[in-house]
């Protein structure tokens, strides 16, 4: 089976991807790992570390793991992370989808995630969690009841005492807090990637502006996903169906 490794968005866990790697399974070899300071990845040993190159070393170990071409789905940071790799020379990548995440990122959705990131919450059980998610995470679609507390589900760690917190080292915050925010500019990135790829987004989105799409389709495939914002959960049929149809082309 063909690998895909799917890259979570900056304070998700690779568990995020369930429904999708399950949809593929019969397919692909589905990988779906946790970055450092996230889910069961260790914590970085100072919150600076926590940038895009530390990630994409990390992830070029499990690529060399793997030791063989891959299909690469990422999300928001797992994007980025992605494009980085698949601008590189000799990178496995085959074929990239990007979720809601393009070479350019305006301040203000920085500033908007800012907010809310490296803050912990607790909860008392994994129900108070989802509410928590539904309310900060509304852009990323219409879920039913049950997706949403399986996010707060996976996406929760017991504290000692029992309660809940989400699944991050709240260092991860570090880089956006050291400094003015600037936006992110990677098309000099963008422009040495050279094999197919898919630009997802949700249709409401703060950070992936519909100029950047425009821009990004003329060398990649585009798809907006209605009834949501950053980032499209990837559980519905009908976004799971674009991808794979994209992953499967040849």
């Amino acid at each position: 089976m063909e690998p895909v490794v799917c890259v979570h968005g900056l304070t998700r866990t690779g568990r995020d991807f369930d429904v999708l790697a399950q949809s593929l399974s019969d397919r692909f070899y589905v990988v779906c790992p946790d970055l450092p300071g996230r889910g069961g990845s260790d914590w970085l040993p100072r919150g600076e570390l926590y940038q895009p190159p530390t990630y994409v070393l990390a992830l070029s170990h499990l690529l060399a793991a793997i030791g063989r071409p891959v299909c690469w789905v990422g999300t928001s940071l797992g994007g980025i992370c992605g494009m980085l790799a698949a601008a590189s020379a000799h990178a496995p990548i085959t074929r990239l989808v990007l979720n809601d995440i393009g070479p350019f990122v305006p301040e203000a959705a920085l500033s908007r995630i800012r907010d809310y990131v490296g803050v912990l919450p607790e909860f008392a059980d994994p129900d108070a969690a989802a509410t928590y998610l539904r309310r900060v995470h509304a852009p990323f679609g219409n879920l039913s009841d049950a997706q949403w507390l399986h996010l707060a589900r996976t996406g929760t760690r017991a504290l000692p005492d029992g309660r809940l917190t989400l699944h991050y080292d709240p260092a991860i915050a570090a880089p956006m807090r050291a400094g003015p925010l600037q936006a992110i500019d990677l098309w000099p990135f963008w422009d040495c990637i050279v094999i197919p790829t898919l630009a997802l987004r949700g249709a409401d989105s703060d950070l992936l502006l519909p100029d950047t799409l425009t821009r990004m389709s003329e060398k990649a495939a585009t798809h907006t996903v209605a009834d949501c914002g950053h980032a499209p959960a990837l559980m519905d049929d009908a976004t799971i169906a674009v991808i794979r149809g994209f992953l499967e082309a040849r």
